[in-house]
């Protein structure tokens, strides 16, 4: 009878999952019933509205994705609302912004408190090659769509790395923005077979950079130079 009682869920816990699968089921049924407004219309929208929707666009986008959230889903967004040109120039400053954010934040308030727990020769490896190609490293990671943008900048915050070095890598970005950018204008009407090869060659590039990375000897004297 103990065993009973004990595996049996308490009640307000009981209450809160009835709550939460029943709120479920009424967001699914009101997507299901509510009207889906078109990407053209999404778009005739954004222009209605003027010079707010883009600011409150790049504010969003910066701070949002300074967590572990996905910078595609804005970026796909920024072509679908403002086109390829201004949604390029969007995409790309509220991800300078959102990297430079990120990297002060956890260098400034974490960083101390991180390495402080962990064994400094596990990361020796990395330190030495961040120090002698921090922002060939970071900008090869940045062109490969598999690496999350938000763990790279927490990585590269946590390790040695310059802060102009780590700028400088996110130059990397570019490419792959540019074609979800024009993907996400291309939901409007229009299409451009270009946007899986410009993918793919920007994630060739990042992964022959990485090659090359991987296989370049480390000076022993960097290795012990890192902390």
């Amino acid at each position: 009878m103990t065993d009973l009682v004990a595996r049996t869920p308490p009640r307000g816990l009981r209450t809160r999952l009835l709550v939460t699968v029943l709120l479920l089921g009424v967001v699914i049924v009101a997507a299901a019933m509510l009207p889906v407004p078109s990407p053209l219309q999404m778009r005739t929208w954004s222009q209605s509205v003027g010079i707010a929707a883009p600011l409150l666009f790049l504010l969003g986008h910066t701070l949002v994705t300074v967590a572990p959230v996905p910078r595609t889903v804005f970026t796909l967004a920024a072509g679908l609302l403002f086109g390829p040109v201004l949604g390029v120039a969007l995409s790309l400053v509220a991800t300078a912004l959102s990297a430079v954010l990120a990297f002060g934040l956890v260098r400034r308030l974490v960083r101390g408190l991180v390495l402080s727990h962990l064994d400094h020769k596990v990361l020796r490896a990395v330190e030495a090659r961040l120090r002698r190609r921090g922002w060939l490293a970071v900008a090869s990671l940045r062109l490969i769509p598999a690496v999350p943008f938000s763990v790279l900048n927490y990585c590269s915050a946590l390790s040695s790395i310059r802060f102009y070095q780590y700028l400088a890598g996110t130059v990397g970005v570019v490419p792959g923005t540019v074609a979800v950018v024009v993907l996400g204008d291309a939901l409007t009407g229009t299409t451009s077979p270009a946007l899986l090869a410009v993918s793919l060659t920007g994630a060739a590039i990042g992964a022959l950079g990485l090659i090359v990375e991987a296989r370049s000897p480390v000076p022993v004297t960097q290795e012990k130079a890192a902390p």
